[in-house]
């Protein structure tokens, strides 16, 4: 009888992986280290000006803005889970995917459109003066669209199918039975599903709000389109506009500490999701025909037709209008820009993901593993507090490598690391790095332990077990990593607006700067492009939509 080998121990393994491991989680945790070390150690004498005359009101404006972007986005989204989970009406099987379609517009895109098509001079206003003879603003009322309500609209239905998705899984999830009991004991189906089928989805629901908030908190498109200065604009403006480097990090500490406990209580609502059970009867919808299936019809519909439908199609009159000036030599060297950055961030969080799954595989040690969940802290961090970080570092080690070169060569080479594209490279590394390992540690989960054992009862080396067993496994999780990472990239901006050299533009960020300039039929054409390439994750989730069985 052939004695199977035991799961690999600290005395079995080679030390290199642990190490190699750690080096990686603490190089990816260097910008929040940057950021409190930058943050205590710095000047504290504009620190009384920030704490009375700076923070208030932007902490102010950014809890209007966090908590009215979650609050819309949680009412919409949970209303279009719950009607398309519990409801058949007219439509519902190609609505219930169009749901996932503002997914593919980011905050900027969407926020500078409704900007340019509702103020004064947009064609809507224009429109109702034509119509009805107006021709000064004191003729008639509308409501102003550069204000924190305004950016609390847009951002609501750019954002909400996080809530939705959440909301969907979780109502089906939840045992059906429990609903037919409600419904013979006399309630009707919206008091069951208040009593009954809500509260069991509170923890969804408040994992997709948080997921918004964080959104909300990382925008920086949105807040200057609409004219609000949020903690992320503050970040922005005290190091760039006031040169107050330190100043800047320690705004960045309030707001990496507010995302702290986020995160904390995402963690929290996760581990009370996952002792969930999950529901293996089927969904028996209740059939809503005329008026009632014309109105939820509408109430699923109108979320799509104002997230995606209207500013896409906004973009394409935009982009017709003026294609030959979207397609400038200019627009092309962002597409490249964009194109080369995504990529090389795929490939390196990929990379970095796999050894760090494969590390906490075959030697699962608690401080290695509290190391990499401190490395993939990233994606919480804000692209200004993040682009902050990176600097920081990154500039430590150009004025040491400066120093030590003029030392011994009378010669200084200059920006080595903060000057130029690998600040950004890493930036993206560091925030999208989540991504990656989330879907290869979930890969990895599914692969037999016993596949390993057998492998090392026959010789094989821990290398050797990776690329023969782990890796063709893993094509699949690595695929659906590389191609979240590469459509976030691609539509990624504060960290590169903050980090990108001189002359150096991606599309985001040429799409943020003619925007600014209210050169929005000059934006359409780049932004299109990135429209399309977030509209391939969301295809992907529809099919898995369709593919699931008739009654989900």
């Amino acid at each position: 009888m052939v004695a199977i080998a035991p799961a690999a121990t600290p005395s079995t393994v080679r030390r290199g992986g642990p190490v190699i491991a750690v080096v990686l989680s603490l190089a990816m945790a260097l910008p929040l280290l940057a950021i409190a070390w930058l943050a205590l150690r710095g000047d504290f004498s504009s620190w009384p000006r920030l704490l009375t005359q700076v923070l208030p009101p932007l902490a102010w404006t950014t809890l209007l803005l966090c908590a009215g972007t979650g609050v819309l986005a949680l009412c919409i989204g949970t209303l279009l889970g719950w009607l398309v989970t519990f409801y058949a009406f007219p439509g519902r099987r190609l609505l219930r995917w169009m749901a996932l379609l503002p997914l593919a517009l980011p905050g900027y895109i969407i926020s500078f459109l409704y900007v340019d098509a509702l103020t004064y001079a947009g064609p809507l206003q224009t429109a109702l003066r034509q119509f009805f003879g107006w021709t000064t603003p004191a003729d008639y009322w509308f409501p102003e669209v550069r204000s924190t309500g305004g950016a609390v609209c847009v951002l609501a239905l750019a954002l909400y199918p996080y809530v939705y998705l959440a909301a969907r899984a979780a109502f089906l999830r939840q045992p059906m039975n429990q609903l037919h009991v409600a419904r013979t004991l006399g309630r009707r189906p919206l008091r069951a599903f208040v009593e009954v089928a809500l509260p069991q989805a509170r923890g969804a629901l408040f994992i997709g709000t948080l997921l918004v908030v964080m959104e909300c908190l990382n925008d920086i498109g949105a807040a200057t389109f609409f004219g609000v200065r949020t903690l992320t604009i503050g970040v922005y403006a005290t190091w760039l506009d006031e040169g107050n480097l330190a100043g800047a990090a320690q705004l960045a500490l309030v707001l990496t500490l507010v995302l702290g406990l986020l995160v904390i209580l995402e963690l929290k609502a996760q581990s009370r999701q996952q002792r969930d059970g999950r529901n293996t009867s089927p969904v028996n919808r209740v059939k809503l025909h005329g008026l009632a299936g014309l109105a939820a019809t509408f109430a699923v519909a109108l979320p799509v037709v104002l997230g995606f439908l209207v500013p896409v199609a906004l973009l394409l009159g935009h982009g017709l209008r003026r294609l030959d000036e979207g397609l400038t030599v200019e627009t092309l060297r962002a597409v490249g820009h964009s194109l080369s950055l995504a990529a090389l961030a795929c490939a390196l969080t990929c990379l970095i993901a796999l050894v760090l799954a494969h590390v906490n595989r075959q030697q699962p040690l608690p401080a290695v593993t509290a190391l990499t969940r401190l490395g993939t802290l990233g994606y919480a961090l804000p692209g200004t507090v993040l682009g902050i970080g990176v600097l920081v570092s990154f500039g430590a080690f150009d004025h040491w490598a400066n120093g030590w070169t003029k030392s011994l060569w009378d010669w200084t080479p200059g920006l080595l690391l903060s000057g130029g594209m690998l600040a950004v490279l890493f930036a993206y590394v560091t925030r999208f790095l989540i991504i990656a390992v989330g879907h290869v540690n979930d890969g990895m989960a599914k692969i037999p332990i016993h596949q390993d054992q057998v492998a090392r009862t026959l010789g094989s080396r821990p290398v050797k077990i990776f690329f023969g067993i782990h890796l063709p496994q893993l094509r699949t999780a690595l695929m659906a990593a590389s191609l979240l990472v590469f459509v976030d990239a691609m539509k990624e901006l504060p960290a590169t607006l903050m980090l990108r050299p001189f002359d150096f533009e991606t599309l985001a960020t040429r799409v943020f700067s003619l925007a600014s300039l209210g050169q929005f039929e000059q934006a359409a054409v780049p932004s299109l492009v990135i429209v399309a390439t977030g509209l391939i994750p969301v295809f992907i989730l529809a099919r898995n939509l369709r593919n699931r069985p008739s009654g989900v």
